[in-house]
């Protein structure tokens, strides 16, 4: 473990830098990088665009006189980082040779629990088991609380340590934060190991952080998940079995567990819905459909399992996907995502304050969250915008202070990035499509367009803001189209069932009609359009140039399904998120009945219609894929090839289910910039 200290008063940002500098033994000039003299027509650097994020993340302490941060930069690991905002000066709490912090959170004013991943390794999308770690704010008192599978990480004590199995893990939800204790959740499964084990449920424990012994908390069956109340104690445990879920509440009133819901897990129906969190005054609130179309915020009657008639908020068009700000034990306001996200406040003081902050940061999206007990004063604020990645402030609510604490991208210029706009079109049977549009710098006219499909597929792939990807491809002259075609979540059980059963049919036409779209707005060339994704929109891109070879000139397809069959049928483990459950009671409602469907099963594999596609075609898969394993490619390669001779095949050695590793996002998607140019580029010969 490689510790340092730092003391001189400074501001926030410099305090961040120059203690990482110091636990890396050089100075880190992460402002020279990103200032580096360069030709103003020259493009920017592809490697600006893949980096691991320089600030990941940033959390107040519960009385906000502490800030700690995880501090990165390109070549090292990322250390925990602990800042005085009093003092102005930054003690480094965790840092390792051979280890990133991933996971942290504060335990109490004076403690902090925290994680670890390998950043420098590719294991399959799975990482090491991330062990679990303590350490007190000056870098003192640390204890290792769960074992780190494959890495042996120890705090050099002799201390008889309680350590706990690899598969114990921190809880999504902060806990109290005012005492040593912490909940964690622990997988319990039928053997213990990794790659051969059966989960049987996850266990909640309360785990003392300073000597290590827990205690499990009573399991009402087989629970997959758990939430903790406002005072941060046990409250829900939520399952799923049969295809059944069944939410169960522990009554305080009587100390036991009883079942408060029980709904279908794949397609809802009526009384299902989604926790979100606790009141101050213990109301549950969830997400749930309202009598139109799409779900917004209701309470919950914790004495029937019941909804509130009427909704509490509704964000007309967009299905509620948020969290609730509290302040305290006080809920202020709910952080919401439309267009973009935003945060919809209940108190007049802090909507007061939040125009201010916007007006001493215009331009940006800012969201803003408390520390658990000291929320009067100093808040964190998260700030982006489409030009702008994610950057960290401190916001004084009491004086408009406002001191910058950092940027998870610091080598981005803002000002040669591509503006992004919400669009709506219609697709050919009248339905409407959201979809982001995003041009290069300065705008374009018929421009080249890439046609970005989302994975899921059924999940909301939008949201506007700066994204690495489409921002690289904007910076290259290319348009980027991302469209949310109808099974995509977010917009409304309507277009959320129109998917069901149209892998390859109507989805699929909802992407070509956007491209479509883009030609008659002027923004696409006709002649210049390429289609590309990952795992469900590698399966798109695939039977986009099935169906329409006259439109998409070529194709980009990583981590991509190959056969709906295969989904059944090919050479899953344990880990996959595909698991038995999902495949007998979600696939053949959502995708397809292998033996009612069979006939169109086979009429939208791409593995069946291989021999149409005769445009160029890069695919990519990670060797340890185990959502999409790489069996998928190999076979669709086996399939195609004798019939295209212009196929690009890649292999990314102990990849997960998309590229971990630095190096291999820049050397793929180096490989896409040169593929794009040749085939729609500059280099193109357009017919």
């Amino acid at each position: 473990m490689i510790l340092g200290n730092f003391t001189r008063r400074t501001s926030l940002a410099l305090a961040l830098l120059v203690c990482a500098g110091l636990a890396n033994h050089a100075p880190v000039h992460a402002a020279a990088a990103a200032s580096a003299a360069t030709d103003p027509a020259a493009l920017p650097p592809i490697e600006r665009f893949f980096i691991n994020p320089v600030l990941a993340d940033a959390k107040l302490s519960p009385d906000a006189r502490y800030l700690a941060a995880l501090s990165g930069a390109p070549g090292r690991r990322d250390y925990l980082v602990v800042i005085d905002l009093q003092q102005k000066s930054a003690k480094l709490v965790a840092g390792y040779k051979d280890a990133d912090v991933r996971h942290f959170d504060w335990v109490n004013n004076g403690r902090l629990v925290y994680d670890l991943t390998d950043r420098q390794i590719a294991v399959g999308g799975d990482n090491l088991a991330a062990g679990l770690f303590a350490v007190d704010r000056d870098g003192g008192n640390l204890r290792q609380l769960a074992h780190r599978q494959g890495v042996s990480v120890t705090s050099g004590s002799n201390i008889d340590r309680k350590i706990l199995p690899w598969h114990t893990r921190m809880l999504e939800t902060r806990g109290a934060q005012n005492s040593d204790f912490i909940y964690v959740q622990s997988a319990d499964f039928k053997q213990n190991h990794r790659d051969t084990g059966d989960l049987r449920a996850v266990n909640l424990l309360r785990l003392n952080t300073l000597n290590g012994a827990s205690q499990t908390i009573q399991r009402p069956g087989k629970v997959s998940g758990w939430m903790l109340d406002h005072k941060g104690e046990p409250r829900l445990a939520m399952g799923s079995e049969e295809g059944v879920t069944t939410i169960h509440y522990l009554d305080p009133a009587t100390g036991q567990w009883r079942v408060l819901s029980t709904f279908s897990t794949y397609k809802g129906g009526k009384g299902a819905f989604t926790p979100i969190g606790f009141g101050g005054d213990g109301t549950l609130y969830a997400t749930a459909y309202d009598k139109s179309d799409i779900t917004g915020v209701f309470a919950v009657d914790l004495a029937t399992g019941k909804l509130q008639p009427e909704p509490l908020m509704v964000a007309p068009g967009y299905d509620f996907d948020g969290s609730l700000v509290r302040s305290g034990d006080k809920v202020l306001g709910v952080r919401v995502s439309t267009d973009a996200e935003r945060i919809v406040w209940f108190d007049p003081a802090m909507d007061a304050a939040q125009k201010k902050l916007d007006q001493a940061l215009p331009g940006l999206i800012n969201l803003v969250s408390f520390p658990s007990e000291n929320h009067t004063e100093w808040v964190l604020v998260r700030s982006y915008s489409d030009v702008r990645p994610l950057s960290y402030h401190l916001y004084n609510l009491k004086t408009g202070a406002l001191d910058k604490v950092g940027d998870a991208y610091p080598g981005i210029d803002p000002r040669r990035m591509g503006r992004q706009d919400p669009v709506r079109y219609k697709a050919r049977d009248g339905m409407e499509i959201p979809a982001l549009l995003t041009l290069p710098a300065g705008g374009a006219k018929n421009a080249p367009l890439v046609v970005l499909v989302h994975g899921g597929p059924y999940v909301r792939g939008n949201h506007w803001g700066w994204n690495g990807q489409t921002q690289f491809l904007a910076s290259r002259g290319y348009a980027v189209l991302e469209p949310d075609f109808r099974g995509s979540t977010g917009y409304g059980d309507k277009h959320y069932r129109a998917g069901w059963k149209q892998w390859g049919l109507a989805m699929q036409n909802d992407i070509a009609d956007g491209a479509r779209w883009a030609i008659a707005q002027g923004v696409a060339d006709p002649k210049r359009i390429c289609i590309a994704g990952a795992s469900y929109g590698g399966y798109a891109t695939l039977m986009g140039l099935v169906n329409d070879p006259d439109l998409f000139k070529c194709g980009i397809s990583w981590a991509g399904v190959t056969d709906i069959n295969l989904l059944y049928d090919g050479h899953w483990s344990f880990t996959s998120d595909m698991n038995d459950q999902w495949k007998q009671y979600g696939m053949p409602d959502l995708i397809g009945d292998q033996l009612k469907d069979a006939a169109q099963l086979k009429a939208t594999s791409p593995i069946e219609q291989a021999a149409r596609i005769k445009a160029p075609l890069m695919l990519a898969y990670g060797t340890a894929d185990r959502r999409v394993p790489i069996y998928h490619g190999r076979k669709f390669l086996d399939a195609v090839k004798p019939h295209n001779s212009q196929v690009e095949w890649i292999e990314y050695a102990d990849e997960g289910h998309g590229w971990s590793l630095p190096e291999n996002r820049v050397n793929f998607w180096g490989r896409v910039e040169k593929f794009l140019d040749q085939h729609i580029g500059s280099g193109a010969k357009v017919n």
